[in-house]
This record gives structure tokens, sequence and C-alpha cells, in this order.
């Protein structure tokens, strides 16, 4: 069962003038973005407001596309996270407060972003560890944005993505550096790493703090790239950041095999 976070009348906005001009309001809210001329030209404000979009995960990644996302204006944000939030996540999840401890992270998150943006419809979704519960909760999404932190997760909404034809936005960041793709129909997870392989996790390995939020942040501008139908989304690419020599490196995937670019 999927919940809701806003309020009647941000609902009632939001789905009644979905095919709309903007109001006033929105337009001074995302005046800034709409100044920027191929957002303008491509109607992608109009379009973002009538997107949904699934993140899965709300910690270190999922924190900053959430909030981003609702800044943004995304029509439907869905979030789905079955985790508690813990003092070891404060030092880079800083959507969360001392406060939220032993609180679930998807409610925290979604009443987050939805104090951010009341004309964004935001949601929280159950835990997705069945196939069958996280394919109903892709089912209906524009995109689905994998902020998740462990494989089994991964490759599941991989695999879920693949079936139904969905692209998907994928990050991960460990130590001192991270990764961003878009996949989809075109190339997926699996062409890239056929098997989860035995990379360490973020428990293992530590994680500097700011490091999720640069990742999450790619993460969400290539989000709205995909919805607003601007620019160049990272699809057949692979964004690395390395954050202690400062290096950033594009390749360019061909199922297994990567080239610089």
């Amino acid at each position: 069962m999927i919940t809701s976070q806003g309020r009647g009348q941000a609902r009632e906005t939001n789905e009644d003038r979905s095919h709309e001009d903007l109001s006033h309001e929105e337009l001074r809210r995302y005046s800034r973005q709409l100044l920027v001329p191929e957002w303008l030209d491509a109607g992608a404000q109009e379009r973002l407001r009538r997107s949904s979009v699934l993140v899965v995960g709300a910690g270190g990644l999922g924190g900053p596309v959430v909030m981003l996302l609702a800044g943004a204006g995304v029509g439907r944000l869905v979030v789905a996270d079955g985790d508690t939030v813990s003092p070891s996540n404060l030092h880079r999840q800083t959507h969360f407060t001392s406060a939220d401890v032993g609180r679930a992270k998807a409610e925290v998150a979604a009443a987050r972003a939805q104090a951010i943006n009341p004309f964004v419809h935001v949601q929280t979704a159950p835990r997705l560890e069945q196939p069958e519960a996280l394919q109903r909760a892709i089912d209906g999404m524009t995109l689905v944005v994998d902020a998740t932190d462990n494989f089994e997760t991964r490759y599941a909404i991989a695999d879920a993505c693949q079936k139904t034809g969905h692209e998907w936005v994928w990050g991960a960041a460990s130590g001192s550096s991270g990764m961003v793709s878009v996949f989809g129909p075109h190339l997926g997870l699996r062409d890239l790493f056929p098997t989860p392989g035995d990379a360490p996790s973020c428990d293992e390995t530590g994680v500097l703090g700011p490091l999720p939020q640069v990742v999450g942040g790619v993460m969400a501008q290539e989000a709205l790239k995909v919805l607003g139908g601007v620019g160049e989304p990272l699809r057949g690419r692979l964004w690395i950041y390395e954050a202690l020599p400062g290096r950033v490196r594009l390749l360019t995937l061909k199922s297994v095999v990567l080239t610089s670019s």
C-alpha cells in the first residue's frame, strides 16, 4: 500500500491542473530553472509536473535525489526505504536530524520533501523486498531511481525495469568515489555487471560525508534531463567521480566492455 504525505489541497492542485498552464505561484517557484533556455524551450517544467518517479532508497544517495526532485517540481514522488535512521547515517544523510534517529527513513524523507514543495504529491511505499511488490510499485511510473546500497535490491530493480521497459537512474558511492548512469532497454545493469560480485558496502569501506551528496545531485540532474527531455542523459555512459584527486571520468559502455571518452 502506498501512503500519501501530501495534504488534500496540494494533491488536488497537482492532479486537477496537470495539463494546464503553470500557476503564478509555480512560475515564481520555478523561475530560476525556467530562465534556462533549453529547459524553457523543451516545455520541461510541464513535463516534469506530469511525471511520476519512484525513488528506491532514502539514505545518502536517495535523500538528495528526493529533495532536489521535489524542489524541481516532479508531479508525483514515491519514496521507498525499509530502513530506519541511525546515528551513523547523520554525517552524510543531512536531510535527517538527531531527533529522527529510530524513525523510518521513507517517512521522514517524504515529509521533508512535501514541506519543500506543496505542489508535489509525495508518497511512501512499503518494503519492496518481494519481486511482485517491486513490480507493482514500478508500474505506472515515468522513471525509477535506484539509490539503494545493496546488490540484491539493485539487481531486483534492474530486472524489474528491464521487464517493463522502464528507464532507471542508477548511482553508487563508497569510500571516496562514486558512479552514475542511466540504464534502460538500451543497456542495463547486468550488461555492465552480469553478477553482483563481491564489492564491499559502505558499512565495510566507509564513505566520505559529502560524496553521496555529490553523486545524489548528479543522479537528480540525470533524472531531470530524462523527464524534461533536455540535454544528453547518461544513456550508455558511466560517470565516475574520484573525490580525493578531484577527478571525473566519463566512460562509454558497450555491454561488459568499457572505453574512455
